[in-house]
C-alpha cells in the first residue's frame, strides 16, 4: 500500500505523480458492502407534521402501492425564480396537460396552465403518458396551493413557497440510487435483497434524510441532485429491467417532502440508458442541440436571482457539447454574479471507485472550458464519498484527450473499454500523468475573497444505499474529505455576493466539515 501523504503545492511536481500512480494501482473498484439498513434506524422525522408513512413497519406494509404509483408529479425549478416546470405519469392521454395554482387553499381564482401530454412508455404491459407544464409568472417569498389534473380529475391541493431570489438556500444531496442496496443482507432476515426489497429500503432513508434536513433547515428553497436518482440502468430494455426502473422512480418521488420542495436533477449513469429520466422530469431550457444525448435527455439550465445553473450531461462524452451548452447559458444570463456547473461524474474528487479511472475521463477537457468561461463552482457526485478542493485551475498544456473510449451511446455506464485500458501499466500511467492538469490556485480556507479558480465539491451518498471508500492517499487538490458511512447532506447559501457551503449529518444533524465561503466584492 501506498504510504499517506498530502503535498501542498502550488504546481503538481513529479513525485505527485508518483504517488497517483499508486492509487491508480489498485484499479477499478466493484460495488462496495458498506450501506444503511433501514430496518436499523426506523424513526424518522417530517417538515411539519407526522403525515406520511414515516414508520418502518408501516412503509414496509405500503410499499407494495407506493412503488406501484408511477403517477407521482415531481417538481423542478423553472427557467428562472419566477417558474416552477412540473412533470408525471398518467393513464389517460389528454388534449393538454394542466396544472391550476392559486394563493388560497380553497383554490380561489386559480389560475391554470397548459402543457404537453405525450406518450411514454409501457409499463407491466400498460400504457403511461408524460405530462409536463410549466407554471409561470410567481411572486417571491409567497405561499401558493397547487393541484394536478390526472386522468381526467383534479388531485389534491399541495402547499408550496417561492424562495427570496437575493438571498436563497439549496440543499445538495449525493446519488439516491434508489435500489443500490440490493445484495446486501439485512437485520431482519439471512437472505440477500432483491431490488425490490432494495427499493423499498433506500426510499425510506431518502424520505428520512429529506425530512431530517427540512426539519433542521427549514429555510432550503430547492434540492439540487448531480444524478443517479435510480439504480436500475435498463439497459436490456426488458419489461422487467423497466418494471424495476418505476418502482425506483415510484420510490424516489415518493416522500411528501418532495410535494412541496422543486428538485433540479442531473442525469447520473444509472439514470441514463432509458428515457424514464425525462418522462419523470420535466427541465428548464433542455439543450436539445447536443449532438451526444443520451436517452434520458440533455444538459439544460435556469437561473435563480443572481445565479446561472448549468446542468451538464457528462454521460455524454463530447465536451464540445458541453461547452456549447455553457456558452449558451451564459450568453442568455451574461450578467448573473454566479456561474454553477452540476454533473454527475466527479472529475475532481476522492472516491476509490472513480475518482482515479472513468471519473477523471474528461477532466482535461472540462477544466479548461469551466475556467474559460469563469466558472465558480462544480456540484458533482458518482463517488459516494465526500470531498472538497481547493480553488483549481487548468494549467495551460495541452493534454490528451483519450477520444478512444469516448464511444457515443456509452452513456457512461459502459466504461469497460477504459477498465480494460487501465490494466496495461504503461497506458496508467500516461494516463494518470496526462490528468494532472491542473494547478491549485489558491488554498485558502474559510472565507475566501475574490478568489482565483473553480471550487469543486463531490457529495456523498444521501441514502446511505452504496457507500465507496475514499482512496488510501488524498490528492494534492483535495482540502478536506470524510467516509462516515451515514447519509449526509449540504446546505448551499447563496446571495447576490456570497457563496456559502455546509454539510452535515443527515439523522443528527452535526457538521462533517467547517464552512466554506467565497465573497465577492
Amino acid at each position: 500500500m501506498c504510504p499517506f501523504h498530502v503535498k501542498k503545492s502550488k504546481k503538481v511536481a513529479a513525485a505527485y505523480v508518483a504517488a497517483v500512480l499508486c492509487m491508480a494501482s489498485f484499479g477499478v473498484f466493484a460495488a462496495t458492502e458498506h450501506w444503511n439498513d433501514a430496518s436499523l434506524t426506523p424513526q424518522v422525522t417530517t417538515r411539519t407534521t407526522v403525515s406520511e408513512n414515516t414508520d418502518w413497519q408501516q412503509w414496509k406494509d405500503n410499499w407494495d402501492a407506493i412503488k406501484t404509483n408511477y403517477e407521482q408529479v415531481s417538481i423542478a425549478p423553472g427557467a428562472d425564480a419566477s417558474q416552477l416546470n412540473f412533470g408525471w405519469y398518467s393513464k389517460e392521454k389528454a388534449d393538454r396537460a394542466q396544472v391550476r395554482i392559486a394563493d388560497n387553499q380553497a383554490m380561489k381564482h386559480a389560475v391554470t396552465f397548459d402543457g404537453s401530454c405525450q406518450d411514454g412508455t409501457v409499463i407491466s404491459g400498460v400504457p403511461y403518458y408524460t405530462n409536463k407544464v410549466t407554471v409561470k409568472d410567481l411572486k417571491p417569498e409567497t405561499t401558493y396551493w397547487y393541484q394536478v389534473r390526472l386522468n381526467g380529475k383534479w388531485q389534491e391541493a399541495h402547499q408550496i413557497k417561492t424562495g427570496n431570489p437575493d438571498d436563497f438556500t439549496i440543499m445538495y444531496v449525493g446519488d439516491p440510487q434508489i435500489g443500490a442496496s440490493s445484495g446486501q443482507i439485512p437485520s431482519e432476515g439471512t437472505a440477500k435483497q432483491n431490488g425490490d426489497i432494495a427499493a423499498r429500503n433506500d426510499s425510506y432513508n431518502w424520505a428520512k434524510t429529506l425530512n431530517y434536513a427540512l426539519a433542521q433547515h427549514p429555510e432550503i428553497n430547492f434540492l439540487v441532485s448531480p444524478g443517479d436518482q435510480i439504480n436500475e440502468p435498463a439497459e436490456d430494455q426488458s419489461a422487467a429491467k423497466i418494471q424495476m426502473q418505476e418502482y425506483q422512480y415510484a420510490g424516489y418521488l415518493s416522500p411528501a417532502a418532495l410535494r412541496s420542495l422543486p428538485a433540479a436533477t442531473s442525469i447520473g449513469n444509472h439514470d441514463c440508458m432509458t428515457s424514464g429520466y425525462q418522462n419523470h422530469f420535466n427541465v428548464p431550457n433542455p439543450f436539445t442541440e447536443e449532438t451526444n444525448s443520451t436517452k434520458a435527455g440533455y444538459g439544460y439550465y435556469y437561473t435563480y436571482g443572481s445565479a446561472l445553473f448549468i446542468v451538464i450531461n457528462a454521460n455524454n462524452y463530447n465536451a464540445a457539447d458541453h461547452q456549447a451548452l455553457i456558452e449558451k447559458a451564459i450568453k442568455a444570463h451574461p450578467d448573473t454574479k454566479w456561474r454553477i456547473v452540476v454533473m454527475h461524474q466527479d472529475i475532481y474528487g476522492s472516491g476509490k471507485d472513480h475518482s482515479d479511472s472513468d471519473g477523471i475521463l474528461l477532466r482535461t477537457q472540462l477544466t479548461p472550458i469551466f475556467d474559460a468561461n469563469k466558472i465558480d463552482v462544480v456540484l458533482q457526485g458518482h463517488d459516494h464519498t465526500y470531498a472538497r478542493t481547493y480553488q483549481l485551475s487548468s494549467d495551460g498544456k495541452d493534454h490528451a484527450t483519450f477520444d478512444q473510449f469516448k464511444v457515443a451511446g456509452q452513456c457512461g455506464q459502459k466504461h469497460n473499454l477504459l477498465d480494460a485500458a487501465l490494466k496495461n501499466q504503461e497506458f496508467k500511467n500516461n494516463y494518470v500523468s496526462q490528468n494532472m492538469c491542473y494547478t491549485i490556485a489558491d488554498m485558502s480556507q474559510g472565507v475566501l475573497r475574490n478568489p482565483k479558480g473553480v471550487f469543486y465539491m463531490s457529495s456523498n451518498s444521501a441514502t446511505g444505499s452504496k457507500f465507496y471508500e475514499l482512496i488510501p492517499q488524498q490528492q494534492d487538490y483535495i482540502a478536506a474529505r470524510s467516509q462516515t458511512w451515514r447519509p449526509t447532506y449540504s446546505v448551499i447559501r447563496i446571495t447576490n455576493n456570497s457563496f456559502t457551503i455546509n454539510t452535515y449529518d443527515a439523522e443528527t444533524g452535526t457538521p462533517i466539515d467547517s464552512s466554506y465561503s467565497i465573497i465577492k466584492d
